[in-house]
């Protein structure tokens, strides 16, 4: 357990990782890109980081984007959804089924 001046939250993932972050960045907006869908803005694939944009907070940030299943591509153009969020720039994604 970690050790904060300010409360703090802990999240594992389905990956097995343990995220912690204060209870008040959880407020800010963590919860609120899980589950949102974006597009594929740079290729996403293994040992690849690719980028993603999701319309959030009135407008439309880049994410550093890994796939939730290990060894999928996923091109430029795809339309994604957030699996896992880790804060402050990076989402775990799998394909959006429209």
């Amino acid at each position: 357990m970690l050790k904060s001046a300010l409360p703090f939250d802990e999240v594992t993932g389905a990956n097995g990782v343990t995220f912690a972050f204060t209870v008040d960045v959880r407020r800010r907006g963590v919860e609120r890109v899980v589950g949102r869908q974006g597009r594929v803005t740079g290729r996403i694939g293994p040992g690849l980081v690719g980028e993603v944009m999701v319309p959030i907070r009135g407008g439309v940030e880049a994410f550093y984007a890994h796939p939730t299943i290990p060894d999928e591509e996923i091109p430029v153009g795809t339309i994604i959804i957030v699996v896992e969020y880790s804060p402050p720039r990076t989402v775990y994604v799998a394909r959006a089924i429209v």
